[in-house]
């Protein structure tokens, strides 16, 4: 546990990467805070079998007003950013509500947590923000060139933070991951969607070509750098977080359908949609050398381990499929 922290806020703690940090929270001695909108990506069922163990708040962290209450009542030494709108395709859409809850929402919790004084505020943001790279990796000084609605969001969200950093002296620190897959995640992200349609042998859909090419890290993986960073992070410091484990869209579907005995037949290639990064690769040399983390989970054995868990939880994949149906290529 960080020295001087014990109590964490965690904004979207109820989503796919906020439920995992709430989990290893709990588990590394923390008080945790959850407050989450319970949107179609935030499910308490994410937090069964801690019920007790954390206090739960269902608010909008837009809401000013709501925020500075549990602030108060709570009193945390330290916030953590998951809430966010994250899906590209939405935002190709939707743009408004990204801009609203990943810039705006972002800059109410930083004025709050300055207002009360937080010890340290991660900013979980996305690799995306980069664009796209042919060559080589990016790092953390790398210019940010986001080709997208909701990467020009977080990156904007970025941005504010380090003005806070500069600017006040707030004790911040940005942590960008590269593309999660695990337990939990919604079917609208790729891993997911290609295992809910493959199981019901109906065709999985690929973007163009499928050799965009994205890099790949286990929800658990990540989550131990978060809590890493909340430990050890410098503060005004940005840390990549990724795997060096590359992978096309393409290969990552035909690993799914050899693991489920599926027909490669069932891939579908659609429309390319708009703007679409070819490439993601992250240099996380920086994470590695200054607080010791690398990623332990091979991509293989976490892909295995993530079928096993949707073929297990299928009830709870096509509840969530039939809610929030894929929307159309844009």
């Amino acid at each position: 546990m960080c020295e001087g922290i014990y109590k964490v806020l965690v904004s979207g703690g109820a989503g796919f990467m906020g439920s995992e940090f709430v989990r290893q929270g709990l588990r590394e001695g923390y008080k945790i805070v959850v407050v989450d909108r319970l949107t179609y990506a935030g499910d308490l069922e994410k937090l069964k079998g801690l019920s007790g163990r954390f206090r739960f708040y269902k608010s909008d962290i837009c809401d000013q007003k709501e925020m500075i209450r549990i602030f108060l009542t709570e009193k945390p030494q330290a916030v953590i950013n998951f809430a966010a709108e994250t899906h590209v395709d939405r935002s190709i859409y939707n743009p408004a509500i990204f801009i609203e809850t990943n810039l705006r929402g972002t800059q109410i919790l930083l004025d709050i947590s300055r207002r009360y004084k937080i010890k340290k505020f991660i900013q979980v943001s996305t690799d995306e923000v980069y664009g796209e790279i042919r060559r080589g990796s990016f790092c953390e000084e790398s210019s940010l060139k986001p080709s997208n609605p909701y990467a020009a969001s977080k990156a904007a969200a970025d941005l504010l933070v380090m003005a806070y950093v500069r600017t006040y002296g707030f004790p911040a620190i940005i942590v960008r991951p590269c593309n999660n897959y695990g337990p939990w995640q919604e079917p609208e992200k790729l891993v997911p969607l290609a295992i809910s349609y493959a199981l019901k042998n109906a065709s999985v859909p690929i973007y163009g070509t499928g050799e965009n090419i994205r890099e790949w890290l286990y929800v658990s993986d990540c989550i131990k750098a978060v809590l890493l960073v909340l430990k050890k992070g410098g503060l005004g410091e940005i840390y990549n977080i990724g795997s060096g484990q590359r992978m096309s869209n393409l290969e990552v579907v035909r690993i799914i359908l050899d693991i489920l005995g599926k027909d490669k037949k069932l891939i579908n290639y659609v429309k390319d949609r708009p703007g679409h990064d070819f490439r993601y690769s992250l240099d996380c040399s920086k994470i590695r050398k200054q607080l010791g983390w690398q990623a332990k989970v091979r991509f293989t054995d976490g892909l295995k381990r993530t079928v096993i868990w949707y073929i297990k939880h299928q009830g709870w994949l096509t509840k969530h499929l039939c809610k929030n149906p894929p929307i159309p290529t844009p």
